[in-house]
């Protein structure tokens, strides 16, 4: 079969612009593919990039969660992934050295020399760097994970975040069978921490959010939070002492965007010798009322999260293809490449009326 020569993909040019080109498909070398991109999930960073709050160099196509087919690829790279032409593959969005200190100790999310799928400018080689595109081009140093090909395009995508909740609520802090967590927010990535926490036999899972955030607490305690809390309406420290008997609980993930008030609030939730994971980003804003002294005093365990790891992603896919959990109840909207912007915006509820868990782009549709 003869592969296409160019392809269409969804440019960022400035903050809040994206535009559509037709591409070309360089030829594929002996260490790299060509994916034939299914899906490409959305997430709050991608909302960021596409505002400006995220730094990146312009022009580029973003998407760094594809789902899609290979259409060629090299021996090379055949025999370094396990895969072969036709396969259907999840693209982890880190492209590490894999030679660095870091990469050899395990550790690829740090690589000193990482590049990340969505964040390479269009001058660099191919251009082809982001899932925002009918197809993109795998590079060699890619980390590919073979996925059941009949599983819909937008139940194989929540790959991502619910990779995401494996390593944020039970790879970073060791979660144990019985112990307690608290999820501070209730998006994509905090309802894929229940589900992980769940998986993991958490023992007591509560669930924070807003007002607005009604829809998804009740989709949280569908999907296995014990109880979940209006922090607009409801007393937060009161009642998580209540759920736990006065101890607190054993993790909090924090991952709400933007909101510092969270980062300092976790302090007081967390039971003395917790942890408390940080990953939601806050565009480098300062935490007003963060009090290092109770960090000391209850030797609580801080820890960051940037990344998700090879076997975190590898215990989602698990999960998505044993079709044991109603995870599509996850995914609320698709859309086609061109719409890209209405997604983004989708996403982040700038769109009236709509209100968005996971969205994806799906580049074949209306092709």
């Amino acid at each position: 079969m003869a592969l296409p020569r160019k392809t269409l993909a969804m440019v960022q040019t400035a903050p809040r612009k994206l535009e559509p080109r037709e591409l070309p498909i360089p030829e594929i070398g002996d260490g790299s593919a060509l994916l034939e991109v299914e899906a490409c999930g959305i997430c709050g960073s991608d909302v960021e990039q596409y505002t400006g709050a995220l730094r990146v160099p312009l022009p580029l196509i973003p998407g760094h969660e594809p789902v899609g087919r290979i259409l060629a690829i090299g021996d090379t790279a055949a025999r370094r992934w396990g895969v072969e032409l036709g396969d259907r593959v999840a693209v982890e969005s880190l492209l590490p050295c894999r030679c660095c200190p870091r990469c050899l100790a395990g550790r690829y999310p740090l690589c000193v020399r990482r590049r990340v799928y969505s964040y390479v400018p269009l001058s660099s080689g191919h251009g082809l760097w982001g899932g925002y595109a009918q197809h993109m081009v795998l590079d060699a140093d890619s980390i590919v994970h073979k996925l059941d090909p009949t599983l819909p395009p937008a139940l194989a995508v929540l790959f991502n975040p619910l990779g995401a909740g494996f390593r944020w609520a039970v790879e970073i802090p060791r979660l144990e069978p019985g112990a307690s967590l608290l999820v501070m927010g209730p998006g994509q990535r905090g309802l894929a921490s229940v589900i992980a926490a769940r998986q993991a036999g958490a023992g007591l899972v509560i669930v924070t959010g807003l007002a607005a955030d009604a829809r998804k607490l009740a989709l949280a305690r569908e999907l296995g939070a014990d109880a979940t809390i209006d922090v607009e309406h409801e007393d937060t420290k009161a009642r998580v002492r209540e759920l736990t008997g006065g101890a607190g609980v054993d993790v909090v993930v924090e991952v709400t965007a933007y909101a510092t008030a969270p980062v300092a609030e976790a302090l007081d939730h967390v039971a003395p010798g917790g942890t408390v994971v940080l990953a939601g980003v806050k565009g480098f804003l300062p935490v007003p009322g963060f009090v290092s002294d109770k960090i000391v005093l209850k030797e609580i365990t801080l820890r960051g999260a940037i990344g998700v790891t090879w076997a975190a992603y590898d215990r989602a896919i698990r999960l998505i293809e044993s079709r044991r959990l109603p995870l599509e109840k996850l995914h609320t909207h698709d859309f086609e490449l061109r719409d890209a912007e209405t997604a983004i915006r989708t996403l982040a509820r700038e769109i009236p009326g709509e209100e968005a868990i996971h969205a994806c782009l799906l580049p074949q549709r209306g092709a």
